[in-house]
């Protein structure tokens, strides 16, 4: 799971742009080059690593129902230690004497 999440963040914004590739597949159509079925199969390439990408991002899986069920737990989490934290530092033991 530690890996798929590395995964993911390392994904960059180089990695999900297709306009150079377009760019320049449009600049071989311009010239008549021949060069425009390797930039093609560049952009193939490219659209395929990007789905690959998404399908590995962690929590694609996961269907909206279950994304609210685990964001109000997580929401209950931080409310019950947000209460705690504050019940805690209202106790005088961490007061600080004045010198």
């Amino acid at each position: 799971m530690a890996d798929v999440e590395t995964k993911a963040s390392s994904i960059t914004l180089e990695d999900c742009s297709f306009l150079p590739v377009l760019h320049d597949i449009i600049k071989c159509m311009d010239k008549d080059s021949q060069e425009v079925h390797q930039e093609l199969n560049k952009l193939k390439t490219k659209l395929q690593d990007t789905r690959d990408m998404v399908s590995s991002m962690p929590g694609i899986d996961v269907n909206p129902e279950q994304q609210q069920q685990q964001l109000q737990s997580l929401r209950d989490q931080v409310r019950t230690k947000s209460e705690l934290l504050q019940k805690y530092k209202s106790l005088c033991m961490f007061d600080i004497p004045k010198a």
